[in-house]
């Protein structure tokens, strides 16, 4: 492995966790699902360098990756984000494309040298159509034993330890893509949700809790080979970007054709855009 690769590889402080990145590297999808903040694009990095010095050739389909693609689009424009927030249109349009994309990668790289890994926020209704149970050529692919879910899951000390460097990079980045990161304050608002779905009603700001964390997203991947990843040691990520690839992965984009194609089905599905909030207010179900 070069001496680039094993300088951004951070994971061995945790030989546990080591293991089972080591092992997951092995499959053929591997997807991260949790909210913002939470570590998936820190163990999206790792198992990139991991499978890439294990000769594997790595491809990459992250959220905030493909959802720019559909907002510069000319039928996106109309859809801006607004304080932070990703508009619903946008946010189901990626969901449809996901999909699609999924099965045209694995028709295109059936070899199994190829591995796809993927960070899934769910939360608003983000990827959130990975999983779902759907009768389309995806299905078969995400319920293969060869697929996992991986629900990075942060302890109490390591969560906000990541809140607070993301607090800091948001005025100072290390790479240009921090800047599409969600701002603290969304962070932050994010979990409420969660927390009131999990509770219901609640009264004022609910601390982050990793058992509650946890078992919403379980429940949303009731229908997925799913492991859950705790994270409860702080690795020293202080000097490079989860950005900053020694080798870079293929990363799976939609076009602006297609990005603008999903954009005019979601218009044409939900000609009543107060039925389209409803469904992404209840991105859980």
């Amino acid at each position: 492995m070069s001496d680039a690769r094993t300088a951004r590889l951070v994971v061995d402080a945790d030989r546990r966790l080591a293991e089972r990145m080591r092992t997951l590297a092995g499959r053929r999808m591997v997807f991260f699902a949790g909210l913002p903040g939470t570590g998936k694009s820190l163990l999206v990095h790792q198992l990139v360098h991991l499978a890439s010095g294990a000769g594997r050739q790595v491809h990459l389909i992250q959220w905030d990756v493909a959802r720019p693609v559909f907002e510069s689009s000319p039928a996106g424009r109309r859809y801006p984000i607004v304080d932070g927030v990703t508009h619903a249109v946008v946010r189901r349009a990626a969901g449809l494309w996901v999909r699609e994309a999924l099965v045209d990668w694995s028709t295109r790289y059936r070899e199994p040298g190829h591995l796809l890994v993927g960070e899934t926020p769910f939360v608003g209704n983000r990827f959130v159509e990975l999983a779902r149970r759907i009768d389309d050529r995806a299905e078969a692919l995400l319920t293969s034993p060869s697929c996992r879910f991986v629900i990075a899951t942060p302890s109490c000390e390591v969560r906000s330890f990541l809140e607070a460097q993301r607090e800091r990079r948001a005025g100072n980045p290390l790479h240009p893509r921090e800047r599409e990161d969600a701002p603290p304050h969304v962070l932050r608002d994010l979990w409420q949700s969660l927390a009131a779905i999990a509770g219901g009603a609640v009264r004022g700001p609910v601390p982050y809790d990793p058992a509650v964390y946890a078992e919403v997203y379980e429940r949303v991947l009731r229908h997925r080979n799913t492991e859950l990843v705790e994270l409860d040691v702080i690795l020293p990520t202080e000097r490079f970007s989860v950005y900053d690839f020694a080798v870079p992965p293929r990363e799976l984009v939609p076009t602006t054709a297609e990005a603008e194609r999903f954009i005019v089905e979601v218009e044409r599905r939900y000609p009543d855009p107060r039925v389209l909030d409803g469904e992404i207010a209840r991105w859980w179900e």
